[in-house]
Parts: C-alpha cells; structure tokens; sequence
C-alpha cells in the first residue's frame, strides 16, 4: 500500500452516485472526503482527476461493478509458493469454471485466508467483456479513469463473522436489488458462490427456495454437506423484514447477521485494491495503456503550458524593465537638456575667467621680464627694442660701444641667473647677436620664461 498516497472508490449505478476518498497511510485507508450525487451530475474534478502532483502522490480510482455484470465462482487450489504461481493455477481453471468462453471474458481473483485444510480457497471473478467495456465507456462520459473495477459483495463476504455451517445469503441493495449473493461454508471453509439474478418480486420465494435446494443436493453430491444447512441472512432489519419470509421453510430458523455499511465497505474495497500484491484488474490491458498514456499526455501539455507561461512572464517582466529603464535615461536625457544652458555658461565663463587669468599672467611676465632686463643691463648698453609675445618669448635688442662686447655676454649670463618666485625666471637665454656698424655694436638677444603660470 506504500506506493498510493491516495484511493477513490465510485459507486455509479443506481439511484444515486457516491464517491469516497481514502488517504492510504500505514496500511488503513482513513476518509478524507466523501460525495453524493444525482446521475447526471458530474463528480468533482479535483478528486478524481489526475495531475502532476500524482506523479509523487499516486492516486488509484476505484469503481464498483455492479453484480449483474460479474459471475463468481469458487476453486480450490493446492498450496503455492508465490502469488504468480497461483494466479497460473487459477486461469488453467477458467475453462473449468466460465459461463463465456476465454477470449469474452476478463477476470481476477481474490485469495481468502488459509484455513487448517491443504487446500487454499479463491474466489474468482469473471465478468463479459463487452459489458466492461460498456461500463467503463460510461465512467469516461464522467471523467472518470478507472484503475480498477471491484466487486463490492466479495468485501462484505470476507468481512462477515461465520459462525455456523450453511447458506448464507447477501441481499443486494440500491441498484443490486435484483441481485443476491449465495454462499455455503462447511468446517470454515468456502465451498460455493453464486450470484443470483433475482426475479419479480412475486416470485423470488419459490426461486430462492428452489436455486438453494439444488446448490445444497450439489453439495451433497460433492461430499462436503455433512449436517443439515444453517441459514443466514446478512442484511439489515428493514431488508431482513422482505427477505426472511423468502427463505423460511417450515420451522427452520434464518439468523440474521447485520451488514456492512456501504461507508465501510468502500474503506476495505481501498485497502484490499492497494495492498502490494494485488490481482490483476478486471480493467482491460488496453485501457489502462490508455490512460496512462492519456495521462502522459495531459502532463506534457501542462508542463509546456507552464513553460510557455513563464516564459511570457519572463518577456513581460522584461519589457517593463526595458520601459522602466528608457523612462529613467529619458528623464535623465531631460534633465541634461535642462541643464545645458548652465552647463554652457558655465564653461563660457570658465574660459572667460582663463583669458582673463592668462592676461593678467602675461602682464606680470611682461613687468618681471622689464624688472629683470632693467636690473642687468649694462649702463654701457642702449636697449631699443623689448618685444615680449606668446607669453613666454622675450626679444630684445638694442646698440652699445664697440668695446661692451663681453659685457653683453655677461648680460646674457645674468639673466640666466634671475630668480622670481624660487625658480629661474627665463628657461633659456641666448647669446647676443653682435654686428658691428662703425664705432658702434647692433645688438640682439632672446630669451624664453620658464614659468608656467605665465601660459
């Protein structure tokens, strides 16, 4: 049972449908839910549905087949050593034991407990294949996907206390009411079964009376009644009310055993369907394929759905961000464009401020430059010209006597020499230009600043 997280059992014929669910925990299926509805209403999706989340939560949806579409019979079997071993000595049996031939039937069985005998005893199934197919074409109109049909008699059977040797018969009820299950235990173990389809009500008497004489003189026959039959009812007290007169025969007692309710009866349907080892299910090959391939199906269109979903979440979430973005560069754009007139004066002005700075630095180069030639210069020497351009070159030029030659060499050296501000104040001085003219020297020098503050 470990492998089902949970368990649907249906009823669907009758008056009514019922649906209930099971958690399967430990072994005891516990209810969880439980629905009842007209025919043509449909069951509620989400119960009997299955999703993604059955892929670690596996659910089993088990539907009751209604007991005039099945036959039981008992067989007796030797003792084996696995289960699949006795499912092999149970279909060597079918030819046996089938009203249909093979190839129309599908069929189960349902092993009962051990008794003190060497045999073991099995209750098999087999229901018309065409009729199965029927039946689950109708819980497919309703969304429903049988795993697996049960029958529900074969529970309220293994669930009964036997307490004497005799027929005990299981009155059906709601949509089984033509139907009746018939059972004969001798020395603890099941001998016989059968499924009576009852007629009109008028005449059920005589029929039941007459369908167990001869179960009980085949019995005979076979050797395993030993003592006059018992006869038990298992029914409630408003069924036992019609049914005891039925099979009353003279002073013979009919005891009466209480049922199962249809509640309880679900519960052990669900825990004998997921127990580990199983029976095969009366559900054809074919159509569990079908649905499980339905199902596969189902999930992989869900699962690209989902990824379809997201991935349009995705280009969503990126468009917005991309508009968020170009909202944040345009009001970013905007205050720049607010900005730039001033931006644009403030760099007007900032170069305005650097010319007006670079004038007044030439005009204290040109001052310093004067300072320092009028400082140097020989009294013997005659300067025409001071040119000062480009903030940094001083040309000068002028006359002298014939003999202040060296003089003017030490002029140049001089002004090598003049510091202003901690730093020589001409980066090169070179040597004079002497021409001579008569008695007099044409001079001519020049000069670079080595100050920087002076571009």
């Amino acid at each position: 049972m470990a492998r089902w997280h949970s368990a649907n059992v249906l009823q669907a014929a009758g008056a009514k449908k019922r649906l209930w669910q099971f958690t399967l925990r430990g072994g005891n299926p516990n209810l969880a839910r439980e629905e009842t509805r007209l025919p043509a209403d449909p069951l509620p999706p989400k119960l009997i549905s299955k999703d993604w989340q059955t892929l670690y939560q596996p659910k089993l949806n088990i539907a009751w087949l209604p007991a005039d579409k099945v036959f039981l019979r008992v067989v007796q079997l030797p003792p084996a050593d696995n289960f699949a071993e006795t499912a092999s000595m149970v279909e060597l049996q079918l030819e046996k034991v089938s009203p249909l031939p093979t190839t129309q039937i599908v069929w189960t069985f349902e092993l009962l407990p051990k008794g003190e005998g060497p045999s073991q005893t099995a209750i098999v199934v087999i229901a018309a294949r065409n009729l199965v197919e029927e039946f689950l074409g109708k819980l497919e109109t309703n969304g429903y996907l049988a795993d697996r049909l049960e029958e529900p008699l074969i529970d309220q059977l293994l669930a009964t206390q036997i307490t004497g040797d005799g027929v005990w018969v299981y009155p059906g009820e709601g949509a089984d009411e033509n139907n009746c299950l018939v059972a004969w235990w001798y020395g603890g173990v099941l001998h016989s079964v059968s499924l009576l389809h009852l007629p009109p009500a008028e005449e059920r008497g005589p029929f039941l009376r007459e369908q167990i004489a001869q179960m009980a003189w085949a019995g005979e026959l076979e050797g395993w009644i030993t003592s006059p039959p018992g006869r038990f009812l298992v029914a409630t007290p408003e069924v036992a009310a019609l049914w005891q007169p039925l099979l009353q025969e003279g002073e013979q007692h009919v005891a009466l055993v209480a049922p199962l309710s249809d509640t309880e009866l679900a519960k052990l349907t669900a825990r004998r369907a997921a127990r580990e080892n199983a029976a095969a299910s009366l559900v054809p090959p074919e159509f569990i394929a079908r649905y499980r391939q339905q199902f596969v199906d189902r999930i992989w269109m869900r699962s690209v759905f989902a990824v379809a979903i997201f991935y349009l979440f995705g280009v969503l979430v990126y468009l917005a961000l991309v508009q968020y973005v170009d909202f944040n560069v345009s009001k970013i754009e905007q205050q720049a464009r607010n900005l730039s007139p001033t931006y644009t004066n403030a760099i007007r002005l900032k170069d305005q401020v650097r010319v007006m700075q670079d004038q007044l630095n030439l005009q204290f180069a040109a001052l310093e430059c004067y300072k320092a030639v009028a400082q140097k210069l020989p009294e013997s020497v005659v300067m025409d010209t001071f040119n000062f351009s480009e903030g940094k070159s001083l040309r000068l030029s002028g006359t002298a006597s014939s003999g202040a030659q060296n003089r003017l060499t030490e002029f140049s050296d001089e002004l090598r020499q003049v510091i202003s501000n901690n730093q020589p104040l001409f980066s090169k001085v070179a040597v004079p230009s002497v021409t001579l003219r008569g008695d007099q020297l044409m001079w001519s020098m020049e000069a670079e600043l080595a100050r920087e503050g002076s571009e």
